[in-house]
């Protein structure tokens, strides 16, 4: 309205020009035009002042919490080998005058001359407790022979290791002084919030006390490696986060420590867009444990579970890919005590639906050990509720089998398959089953691979040959059949779809 109102009076205002009545208007119409955008810029740009948060408060309020970590430790010395020095007569004459590769300080130096640099990390942590107790990644400082952590004020201390748990990649650490910390106020996780503003403050690269922001992209991310397993629910951001980051907070607008940054994804060793943060509540649970006892103690249920496809819910009886499908249950493990089978799909833990498989460990691992927990499972089309006393997680743990089979050879909806030989139960550790020695048509778009030895099909132990022929038989034409194989050191379920024109 007061737009309208400024055009008019422009228009009113007009006096004719030598041109002519029309290039007056023209002018007043330009003139009005004008206005209107700059009025509509001024309320955009009014908007997105509005919408977006103010952080600077929030770093100046915070960032003295916040520290840098840099750790040196002594290389490994390689063994020497032929083609290196001290494994051939002619390059030891060489490596006399020119060195070895890399320098008479590189990694190929096994043979004395002058000391070799020691390895430096660089990295970020923050104060949880005014008497100096500090949390970082443990990938920041493992393996560390010092620790050297520096304020933002620029004063160091030396630190010392409490305790690491590298499951979780956390790792708490101790400045022995009189000096009163400042700490950091610490959020929740289930108040996170995707879409929500983050903010993350660290070393990228060694550029101390770097403040980037970004919104929460997800909750619950599942990053199994091998060596940390998948107990930790990530937070998924597109806050800025490289090389020198890790250990560093992660905060709401409230100023409230909600993660802990600690791996990227990315193709360069760069950002790209995909950050991820580990839940403020699982490093706390983690801080105490390491407090009290040095270490960290995990539920442990001993089952090997998989991801269910479409087709294998439908195969199941399913409506849609829910759950963890049992693939194996450990011999003596606490699943096998509480009654858990093969094939059996857990769909709840302690009254928490289990959406995806990789959501079980999370809900496990921190689990009371030595407490029974409610679990649900699907089992022959119908849900069974039990009881299962949690175990500790142990370091490594291993299966116990023994091993046998049968002699004749069938071919089926693509499978060649025939007994398996002594020499193949010892190496996977299995009792029974038929060994696939052909693929071609359905079986081969399935999955199925040369090698593979069937355990289960639709919910039956294939002791054999035999066994094999009989479930094949009761297949109709049109059904979807789960199939249990294991391949290598793994267990694995794969969908056979049979044509209807069997």
């Amino acid at each position: 309205r007061g737009l309208g109102d400024v055009y008019k009076r422009q228009m009113q205002n007009s006096t004719i020009s030598p041109l002519g009545p029309k290039h007056s208007k023209l002018k007043a119409v330009k003139a009005g035009v004008a206005l209107i955008c700059l009025a509509l810029g001024t309320l955009v740009s009014s908007v997105s002042a509005a919408q977006l948060p103010d952080f600077t408060s929030l770093v100046k309020n915070n960032e003295a919490a916040v520290v840098n970590i840099s750790t040196t430790s002594e290389p490994k010395r390689r063994p020497s080998s032929p083609g290196r020095p001290g494994g051939n007569d002619r390059l030891e004459e060489f490596y006399k005058f020119f060195g070895p590769p890399g320098g008479p300080n590189g990694p190929n130096n096994p043979r004395g001359g002058p000391p070799r640099n020691p390895n430096r990390s660089l990295g970020s942590g923050f104060i949880i407790a005014a008497d100096g107790y500090v949390l970082t990644n443990n990938h920041v400082v493992e393996d560390a022979d010092e620790i050297i952590v520096r304020t933002s004020d620029r004063r160091e201390y030396e630190a010392t290791l409490v305790g690491a748990d590298p499951r979780s990649d956390l790792a708490l650490l101790k400045i022995e002084s009189k000096d009163d910390f400042p700490i950091l106020k610490m959020g929740n996780f289930d108040d996170v919030e995707v879409g929500q503003w983050v903010l993350a403050i660290g070393s990228p690269f060694g550029f101390d006390y770097s403040v980037t922001a970004g919104i929460v992209s997800a909750k619950g991310r599942s990053l199994s490696n091998p060596r940390t397993g998948n107990y930790v629910p990530f937070i998924q951001t597109d806050v800025a986060i490289n090389p020198g980051n890790s250990g560093g907070p992660l905060f709401n607008l409230e100023g409230e420590v909600v993660g802990i940054n600690s791996q990227i994804y990315s193709n360069s060793g760069g950002f790209m867009g995909v950050s991820f943060a580990i839940p403020i509540d699982i490093a706390m649970d983690v801080v105490e444990q390491l407090k009290d006892k040095g270490r960290v103690s995990r539920g442990w249920l001993g089952v090997e579970i998989l991801e269910l496809t479409k087709d294998l819910a439908e195969g199941f009886g399913l409506d849609r890919p829910k759950g963890a499908l049992v693939t194996r249950v450990l011999k003596d493990s606490p699943a096998e005590k509480g009654g858990l089978e093969d094939e059996d799909i857990i769909l709840e833990f302690n009254g928490d639906e289990i959406g995806r498989a990789s959501e079980l460990p999370q809900f496990v691992g921190r689990a009371p050990v030595g407490e029974a927990s409610k679990v649900v499972v699907m089992r022959d089309g119908k849900k069974v509720k039990l009881a299962v006393t949690i175990g500790e997680l142990p370091e490594n743990p291993q299966l116990q089998r023994q091993g046998r089979g049968s002699s004749t050879q069938e071919d089926a909806f693509g499978l060649t398959v025939g007994a398996i030989s002594p020499q193949v139960t010892r190496e996977l550790g299995i009792d029974a089953g038929v060994e696939v020695f052909a693929v071609a048509d359905i079986a081969e778009s399935a999955g199925f691979a040369v090698g593979d030895v069937i355990l289960r099909m639709r919910g039956q132990k294939i002791d054999g040959v035999e066994d094999f022929k009989a479930v094949v038989a009761s297949i109709k034409p049109g059904q979807v059949v789960p199939v249990k194989v294991q391949r290598q050191q793994r267990s694995l379920y794969l969908a056979l779809k049979v044509p209807t024109d069997k």
